[in-house]
């Protein structure tokens, strides 16, 4: 975002009074992130989409044609950014994700469209490029890293080159490398990966981090020295502490299913930890969370929930996360030069925003938007991503054995783990019955299966899963399934599963709920099978009904359904599930589902 030697003399001229500006905010409490304090009366003028001053009166800026708005004492706060974000994790398009979070006061995203990348390769993160560049709001793109995200151990629909990456960090709107997942491989010496970085530094960009191991030896500064500048998959104090000290930025998230900012936080607040190297984001979140909590405010009030002072919180998502992308001069302040992006709030505590104003032009009131938003047409290709080869039957489905009916096996099972991204690996006891170990709702052992959907192979992978709670006859199946993204069903019926992966075949991707072979909760994913043209309204109410079927299932957890996504993320420790078999993540080696 260069400024021109134009528009610098214009906030010249408004500073000094010599021209007018087109927007004057009056009297407020000016939250000036830079220096840590709160400055009552302060003016903020704004000419040509920038900040031209701020200060205790903006008088000399003012003529007739000049908008003014008065804050009243009401806080002047700057835009709220979230360091890193994946856009089709809200079920909806990079344009319905900003309308339902700018009223909410977020200003800037920091996206990784990985997601889209590993079903349709460089198209899709040019698809997502092209429509962020449109918005009224700053949207950044990170050039995913890691497409597939372990390679050998499951089948994308796509995958991401080094010539890809060093092509695509001269594309305007990218600003660095998307979060290095295959950690693994950057410590061993993966030659690809270390050139995808390499790439990335030649540039002048900012290489994202995912480091989702708990082994803070040899392993993770060998990682660290890969170059990754940041990382979210911290989900202990120790985590926090260990990133900052290695010169990375902490990113602590509070998404709609991972909460990690609690335990994060603790680096500052008890241990003493300098704030500026701690980032806030959200990572995953659903549309009804987006919808009916808010993005980024509600990220900065359950921080300040946990014990941060309101200060801290705001800067650590508005400077922190500006000067972590070199983005500084441009946002993360409200000061001269920056992008008028900034935001009256009146209880920093309680923390809503009730006007937004972003690149100086005010787009939200009181949580409506006050513009209209760019359309987009959505080719006929991004539109058709679901590829069956056959109709899927109960007999996919089953696990089967030679060993003799009545005996006990071990199996590998997945252990789901509330809130958090990464899993257990349990080993439970198995009976035997014809020649199958089903599934056993009394010990909250339900059946997983993966669906090749890409390449319409016709393979399905099955094994075990316990954490869903499911009491009934029942399934659960999505298309959104990280990172691959093949379809991945859940269940404690044969029938049931292969129900839903049918009827999910049909509408070209979703989630869908099965109860004693019914429908009763679905939302139709047709873009990639992982978003919505609809809006993030209508996304979320329909979403809701996956969520209230679950419920009906027997399900507790909060949000299961981005639980199940993570089934298949075949990076994140300990054990995961992909078309290829079941992993354990830290050896990096399959398993069998069954010890025979």
């Amino acid at each position: 975002m260069s400024i021109s030697a134009k528009i610098t003399r214009t906030l010249v001229d408004v500073a000094m009074g010599r021209e007018k500006a087109d927007l004057v905010i009056r009297n407020g409490r000016w939250v000036c992130v830079q220096s840590g304090e709160i400055i009552p009366g302060t003016d903020v003028a704004v000419a040509a989409g920038r900040i031209a001053y701020v200060g205790p009166d903006a008088t000399h800026a003012i003529s007739r044609q000049t908008r003014v708005i008065q804050a009243d004492g009401r806080h002047l706060v700057p835009g709220l950014l979230d360091g890193h974000v994946h856009v089709e994790s809200g079920m909806v398009t990079v344009t319905e994700f900003v309308r339902t979070v700018s009223v909410h006061g977020t200003t800037g995203i920091f996206v990784d469209p990985h997601e889209i990348a590993n079903v349709f390769g460089l198209r899709g993160v040019k698809f997502m490029v092209d429509e962020a560049r449109k918005q009224p709001i700053h949207v950044w793109v990170q050039m995913p890293s890691c497409v597939p995200s372990a390679p050998g151990f499951e089948t994308p629909g796509a995958s991401i080159s080094v010539k890809d990456v060093q092509a695509a960090m001269k594309w305007k709107g990218i600003i660095g490398l998307g979060e290095m997942m295959n950690f693994p491989g950057v410590f061993m010496g993966n030659a690809k990966l270390l050139a995808e970085m390499a790439a990335t530094r030649d540039a002048g960009k900012t290489i994202g981090g995912h480091y989702a191991a708990h082994d803070l030896g040899l392993p993770f500064h060998g990682y660290v020295a890969g170059g990754a500048e940041d990382d979210h998959e911290g989900t202990r104090v120790e985590d926090a502490v260990a990133r900052v000290r290695q010169g990375m930025k902490s990113m602590l998230r509070y998404g709609s299913a991972w909460h990690d900012v609690a335990a994060g936080i603790k680096a500052i607040t008890e241990k003493g930890l300098s704030s500026r190297r701690f980032i806030l984001c959200t990572d995953d979140s659903h549309a009804a969370t987006l919808s009916e909590e808010g993005h980024m405010d509600r990220v900065l009030r359950h921080a300040v929930s946990e014990g941060l002072d309101p200060m801290t919180v705001i800067q650590m998502m508005t400077i922190n996360t500006a000067d972590h992308f070199g983005m500084t001069r441009d946002m993360g302040m409200i000061a001269p030069g920056r992008s008028a992006d900034l935001l009256l709030v009146r209880d920093l505590r309680n923390f809503h925003a009730e006007l937004v104003i972003a690149k100086g032009v005010v787009i939200a009131d009181q949580g409506n938007l006050l513009i209209d938003l760019p359309e987009r047409k959505y080719p006929a290709w991004i539109m058709r991503s679901v590829h069956l080869k056959r109709v899927i039957t109960a007999g996919d489905l089953k696990v089967k054995t030679n060993a003799r009916a009545g005996s006990e096996l071990i199996a590998n099972v997945i252990g789901v783990i509330e809130n958090q991204a990464p899993t257990q690996h349990l080993k439970q006891k198995v009976a035997v019955s014809n020649g199958e170990v089903r599934s056993d709702i009394a010990r909250d052992l339900a059946k997983i299966a993966v669906v090749e959907r890409h390449h319409a192979t016709g393979k399905v992978t099955v094994g075990f899963v316990h954490g869903f709670g499911f009491m009934r006859k029942c399934a659960f199946a999505s298309t959104v399934a990280h990172d691959s993204h093949h379809m991945i069903v859940v269940g404690t019926d044969d029938d049931c599963m292969a129900m839903a992966a049918n009827e999910l075949g049909r509408c070209g991707g979703g989630q869908i709920v099965i109860l004693d072979g019914n429908v009763i909760g679905k939302v139709e994913l047709s873009i990639g099978g992982l978003m919505s043209k609809e809006r993030a309204g209508v996304v979320a109410q329909k979403a809701a009904t996956v969520l209230e079927g679950l419920k009906m299932c027997g399900c507790k957890l909060n949000n299961p359904n981005m639980q199940l996504s993570l089934m298949g993320l075949v990076v994140i420790p300990e054990l995961r599930i992909s078309d290829k078999g079941l992993v354990d993540v830290l050896s990096r080696k399959f398993v069998p589902v069954l010890e025979e």
